[in-house]
């Protein structure tokens, strides 16, 4: 899998682009704030529909296009998948409509793959990235929400029905909340929410599982990577923390259970157990969710820690072995990603070498030297050997343009 051509129209710094890119490595050379990865960022919205750095869209036309009379950004991308060619199309149009006395500014955003419209559901994961940032030290010393978006963003780029399942399981957690707020307020009844608990059981089981089965996978590969990035001085393992078994493991009176046990198959007895398990925590905390007025249970609650020799890196890991532990998560999201859908995604890698130090960057580099398809930015190319740069393509960014350059001469 690889993206062929990238087409960006008012997108952040882009007034105008067109670039072909070959299924090669790809280095974008370029001083801070010229666009290098906000070229990154087009990609990874072709693929998830999401901004990594941004949830408002407006933010991401140009803020010259804000002097039309319709204020719009367009992403184009096609790419070949499995020997056939595709095409994705985001545009995001800036409305002004009357309303509360004056104008108010609305956003659309139209979305065509091969050309027909689609929801955002129905392309997400048409063309498969794994996006390496700086600020991705947040996925381990961040808040349990950057963790939970990591694998909701990852499923959904490889699984469908997760992606459908936690769309539709975020409305009933919206629902079931607003009739929490009324039963306290004396304007519904306590057994109303039977049925929500229901529908709530149904969906949270299929997304828990699906996610306990994605960082058992992903704590295979981790298993074999970290080890390697470090030296063989650090082993990592991944656990997920399930809210469901740590209020089951509170009702019966027994210690706190960190994680909830693996999925050893996704068969319908395991779903109904998963189902099982959630009515009877839902049970288990009612009175406590009506005078909180929220849904404490279930995988919007969730959290996966990272351990490290069998502590806790969130709390204990110094920076340096937080960036370390996302690099081997993203490189594991990689080899989940060719497992599960038998094409390699497109690695975009963001300044990444910046703060790693020479074994962990020759480790990766060799990691990702027979892949179909890598983009690289970095402001200094002297930091990759000349061999390096010797075989792969070369790009300069500068102030919203990219051009192809040599590779720069070693001095004798």
């Amino acid at each position: 899998m690889f993206l062929k051509h990238l087409s960006l129209t008012n997108f952040r710094n882009y007034p105008r682009l067109e670039l072909d890119l070959p299924a090669r490595i790809h280095v974008l050379q370029g001083e801070n704030a010229q666009g290098k990865t906000n070229l990154l960022e087009a990609i990874y919205y072709l693929s998830t529909t999401k901004s990594p750095l941004t949830s408002v869209d407006r933010q991401l036309i140009n803020w010259q296009a804000e002097q039309d009379v319709i204020p719009f950004a367009r992403v184009e991308g096609v790419f070949e998948r499995a020997g056939a060619e595709h095409s994705i199309e985001m545009t995001l149009v800036k409305e002004r409509q009357p309303g509360n006395g004056g104008e108010v500014e609305r956003m659309r955003r139209q979305i065509r793959l091969d050309g027909v419209p689609r929801r955002a559901m129905d392309v997400v994961g048409a063309l498969n990235v794994v996006l390496f940032l700086p600020e991705d030290i947040s996925l381990v010393a961040g808040p349990p929400s950057e963790r939970r978006r990591y694998l909701d963003i990852t499923l959904c780029q490889i699984d469908p029905v997760y992606c459908r399942s936690l769309s539709r399981y975020g409305r009933v957690t919206t629902q079931r909340n607003a009739l929490l707020r009324q039963i306290k307020e004396g304007r519904a009844r306590v057994s109303e929410l039977d049925y929500w608990d229901e529908k709530l059981a149904q969906l949270g089981a299929l997304v828990l599982a699906r996610r306990l089965e994605a960082v058992r996978e992903l704590g295979r590969y981790v298993d074999e990577l970290h080890p390697a990035l470090t030296g063989g001085k650090e082993q990592l393992s991944l656990l997920y923390e399930s809210t469901v078994a740590e209020y089951l493991a509170q009702a019966a009176g027994r210690k706190r259970q960190a994680a909830a046990p693996p999925l050893l198959e996704d068969s319908e007895a395991a779903m109904a157990r998963w189902e099982a398990d959630f009515r009877r925590a839902l049970k288990a905390v009612r009175r406590e969710e009506v005078a909180r007025t929220l849904t404490v249970v279930g995988p919007h609650r969730d959290d996966v820690r990272f351990l490290i020799q069998g502590m806790d890196a969130t709390v204990y890991g110094s920076r340096g072995q937080q960036r370390t532990v996302a690099l081997s998560l993203k490189l594991a999201e990689v080899k989940m990603m060719c497992q599960r859908t038998g094409q390699a995604p497109i690695l975009l890698l963001d300044d990444v070498l910046s703060e790693l130090d020479r074994r962990r960057s020759e480790f990766l580099l060799n990691t990702i030297a027979n892949a179909e398809q890598v983009l690289i930015t970095t402001t200094d190319l002297f930091c990759y050997s000349p061999e390096f740069l010797s075989q792969v393509c070369l790009w300069q960014v500068v102030n919203g343009t990219v051009r192809p350059i040599d590779a720069p001469a070693v001095s004798s």
